[in-house]
C-alpha cells in the first residue's frame, strides 16, 4: 500500500512510521523546515510498544511531487485545514487517493467531504500520548496507541480491507469499525474534556481524578457532548458514557492532553475545532452547553499562542 503522510508532527510520524516499520511504502508530506529537520535527524520513535529508527524517509513538500498514492493519512492540526485542502484536493484528483483524516472534532468531515467528495473521505481516530522533541523524534509516553478506522462509502470498503490485512503486523492497534461515527463522536467527548480542563487549570490530566470537583466538571462536559451528539444522530449508552469518565480518569499524574501541550509551550491551540466546534454544533441544533462554553471563554485568549501583554 502506497500511504502518503500529510503533517509529519507526533502523531503523523508514529502511525506512518509503523506503517513503515512492516514495509509499506510511506512518504510524509511537510513544510520545508520539517522537511530538512528530518533529512537531518531521520525518523525516530520512542516508545513503550517498540522503538523504531529510519534515516532515509521519502518527502514531499509540494503536491506537484506526490505521482502516487493509495491513502492519504491527514494528521494536520484543525487550524491548518483550510490551508491545506487545495494540496489534499490536488494529490486526490492525481492519485485517487483516499483520505484518512485524523483530526480532532467533528466539523472537518463535512468540509473535507464538500471538497474532495463524500466517496474519498475514510472515518478515523487516533489515541495517542506523544510529542516531538527538539530533533523533531518522537517521544511516545503511554503504553499504548490506537487508530480506529471505517468506511463511511461502499467505494472504501477495498481500502479497509487492505489496511485490516496488515493492521496484525504493527507494533500498535489498528482497529475496522462498521460505526466508525459512534466511535468518533467518543472521541470528540473525552478530548473535548481532557483539552479543556487541562488547559484551563494548567495542570495535567491526573488532577482530574484527584479533585472531585474538577472531576464533576468533566462529567458535565461529557455530558454535554453526548447531548450534542445525539441531535447528530449518535445516541451514546451509559457504558460508553461511563467509559469516556473512567479515560479521563486513568491517567497517570504527569500526562496530559496536546492541547495542554501546545500552550505551555507557547503555541497555538485548538480551542475552535474542539470546543468551538461543539459550540457551533449546539447552536445549530438550538442547544446550550454552558460548562463547554465557559470553558471556551477562558482558553479563546491562547488560540494563537501565549498572550502578549
Amino acid at each position: 500500500m502506497n500511504v502518503l503522510v500529510f503533517g509529519a508532527g507526533a502523531l503523523g510520524c508514529y502511525f506512518g512510521g509503523r506503517l513503515l516499520e512492516v514495509g509499506q511504502d510511506v512518504s510524509f508530506f511537510v513544510r520545508e523546515q520539517r522537511a530538512e529537520q528530518l533529512k537531518t535527524h531521520g525518523l525516530k520513535i520512542s516508545s513503550p510498544e517498540g522503538d523504531f529508527e529510519s534515516g532515509n524517509v521519502s518527502i514531499y513538500t509540494s503536491s506537484e511531487q506526490v505521482q502516487n498514492a493509495d491513502l492519504v493519512l491527514l494528521t494536520v492540526k484543525g487550524y491548518h485545514l483550510d490551508s491545506v485542502i487545495p494540496q489534499i484536493q490536488s494529490i486526490v484528483a492525481k492519485t485517487g487517493a483516499f483520505v484518512m483524516p485524523l483530526l480532532n472534532g467533528m466539523e472537518h468531515m463535512e468540509k473535507l467531504q464538500h471538497a474532495l467528495g463524500k466517496e474519498k473521505v475514510l472515518g478515523g481516530l487516533a489515541t495517542i500520548v506523544a510529542t516531538l522533541n527538539k530533533e523533531g523524534h518522537v517521544e511516545h509516553t503511554n503504553p499504548t496507541s490506537n487508530l480506529k478506522y471505517g468506511a463511511l462509502h461502499s467505494e472504501q470498503i477495498a481500502i479497509c480491507a487492505q489496511l485490516e490485512e496488515i493492521q496484525h503486523k504493527l507494533k500498535t492497534t489498528f482497529v475496522k469499525e462498521a460505526d466508525i461515527l459512534r466511535h468518533m463522536w467518543i472521541k470528540y467527548a473525552f478530548i473535548t474534556a481532557l483539552s479543556g480542563i487541562t488547559s484551563a487549570m494548567q495542570l495535567p490530566a491526573g488532577y482530574i481524578a484527584n479533585t472531585p470537583a474538577t472531576l464533576t466538571v468533566a462529567k458535565k462536559v461529557v455530558h454535554e457532548m453526548c447531548t450534542v451528539a445525539a441531535e447528530e444522530g449518535i445516541h451514546l449508552s451509559n457504558d460508553e458514557v461511563q467509559g469516556i469518565v473512567n479515560m479521563l480518569k486513568g491517567f497517570k499524574k504527569e500526562a496530559t492532553s496536546s492541547m495542554h501541550q501546545d500552550m505551555r509551550k507557547g503555541l497555538p491551540i485548538e480551542i475552535e475545532h474542539l470546543q468551538g466546534g461543539a459550540l457551533r454544533l449546539a447552536a445549530k441544533h438550538h442547544l446550550t452547553i454552558p460548562v463547554i462554553e465557559t470553558l471556551y471563554g477562558v482558553l479563546k485568549p491562547y488560540e494563537f499562542g501565549r498572550p502578549e501583554y
